[in-house]
């Protein structure tokens, strides 16, 4: 981050106040972060589609209607990318795959109607594997280009990482915000499922797809998932309900010092590398009476595997028109998943949904004794092999049972490359887990500072 911009290292909460204040314009912004984007995209490859032009029009209608005196939204002049799955009006969508180039759809995704409501800049489109899933796309870690960025949001977490946008937007079926979040240092938040309309975006398993944001901060996440929150019509896994203060409550402070339950998730011991394992063994210490580990029941044993056999299911019916338009143009991955799927039994595919109401039955007696539960983002640093987007078996149990997840970049390997700390919340408990996050990477600043 030498040599940076000032404007783009700050925090995206403050940015938002210079933005709606007039101290920064969105167009100056803007042209600071198309800079970036011409200094490091060549090494970092985070964009499937961008206009420079676009997003200075954007920019410059932005500024002009804060001139006029006329309302502002929430996230006015602030830049966002959105992953290559999220529908946009006459802006390419391609889902990362040749199956689907040249697509450009008709109408904006729910989610990007919110975002422009808000006053968002749809900065470009970001990279996303093949449909979603495990195939790795051409983007590099920013932090170093030989190892994997994760996936499937890897544009996303890679824009975000790398300084070209404050905000991106991502989905995440198994790990694919958490992940890539951890891997490239920056807050990944994946929201309460159903949380987030998911109209407009790639459908590949309707009882796991999660939309999750990137961002360079808590407050930041929390702001711009605050924006998206809401009810659709469009979309049966969303409820009508009051939006939650999101915002308000991660900068507040807690009434009273938050508990943590460490939770080993199903195979830690065996995929864990010995940095994730020690550096949590340091946390919990540091941490003291307000953490106490938590055993799973063994019924959670399973849980990855129950969550594989409603992805794979589903994926094999609404993957169904790319298998038979070109299976030859599909990857591995994607056909042995898709073939998986065809051999789920109906009995077992209803069977496995059922498993995430005994499952949270089980997290609920957690939550009734801590605010959140601390558990690895990943089973380590990003990997440096470019033939893998990373093991997302750390994401998929909290995935599956639909719960919030934040990860925060806390932690950094021997290697030098970032870890998170992921931080996960009861059902519908978003907002205190995002503030609950925010004191936990506060105490363990002032823990490492003393």
């Amino acid at each position: 981050m030498s040599n940076i911009n000032p404007l783009l290292t700050l925090d995206v909460v403050e940015l938002r106040d210079r933005l709606a204040s007039g101290a920064v314009r969105a167009v100056e912004y803007v042209e600071a972060c198309l800079a970036r984007i011409a200094e490091i995209e060549p090494k970092v490859q985070a964009w499937a589609w961008l206009d420079s032009d676009h997003a200075i029009a954007q920019a410059r209608a932005l500024d002009a209607r804060r001139q006029s005196g006329a309302p502002i939204g929430p996230l006015h002049g602030l830049p966002v990318g959105l992953k290559d799955v999220i529908d946009t009006a006459k802006i390419p969508t391609e889902n990362g795959t040749v199956l689907d180039k040249g697509r450009v759809p008709e109408e904006d995704a729910v989610l990007v109607s919110r975002l422009k409501a808000a006053g968002a800049i749809i900065m470009g489109k970001t990279v996303s594997t093949e449909l979603a899933f495990m195939h790795p796309s051409k983007t590099r870690n920013p932090h170093n280009p030989d190892h994997t960025p994760g996936g499937s949001s890897a544009g996303s977490a890679a824009a975000v990482a790398a300084a070209m946008v404050p905000l991106a937007v991502g989905t995440q079926t198994g790990g694919s915000v958490i992940r890539p979040a951890s891997f490239c240092g920056v807050v990944g938040f994946k929201p309460t499922f159903g949380a987030i309309a998911r109209t407009g975006v790639l459908s590949q398993s309707p009882s796991l797809d999660t939309i999750g944001v990137f961002a360079n901060s808590i407050t930041g996440a929390a702001m711009v998932a605050e924006s998206l929150f809401g009810y659709d019509a469009g979309d049966p896994a969303t409820e009508p309900s009051p939006t939650p203060r999101l915002v308000d409550v991660a900068k507040s402070d807690p009434l009273v010092t938050p508990m943590f339950a460490f939770v080993r998730p199903p195979q830690f011991d065996e995929v864990a590398d010995k940095e994730t394992i020690m550096a949590f063994r340091e946390i919990t210490e540091m941490l003291g009476d307000q953490c106490f580990e938590a055993p799973l029941p063994k019924a959670f044993e399973d849980a990855n595997a129950l969550r594989a056999r409603i992805n794979f299911a589903e994926m094999a019916k609404d993957y169904y028109g790319y298998e038979k338009r070109g299976r030859d143009h599909l990857s591995p991955e994607i056909l042995e998943a898709i073939d998986k799927g065809n051999d789920v039994k109906a009995r077992d595919y209803l069977a496995a949904l059922d498993w995430r109401k005994v499952l949270n039955a089980g997290l609920d007696e957690v939550f009734n004794r801590c605010d959140a539960i601390i558990t690895p983002a990943a089973t380590g640093p990003a990997p440096a092999n470019h033939h893998t987007t990373g093991n997302p078996i750390f994401n998929g149990l909290w995935t599956f049972c639909g719960t919030p997840a934040v990860t925060i970049p806390l932690l950094w390997s021997e290697g030098g490359m970032p870890m998170g700390v992921q931080l996960v919340g009861r059902i519908g408990d978003d907002a205190r887990l995002m503030r609950t996050a925010n004191w936990l990477k506060s105490h363990l600043s002032s823990q490492e500072n003393a």
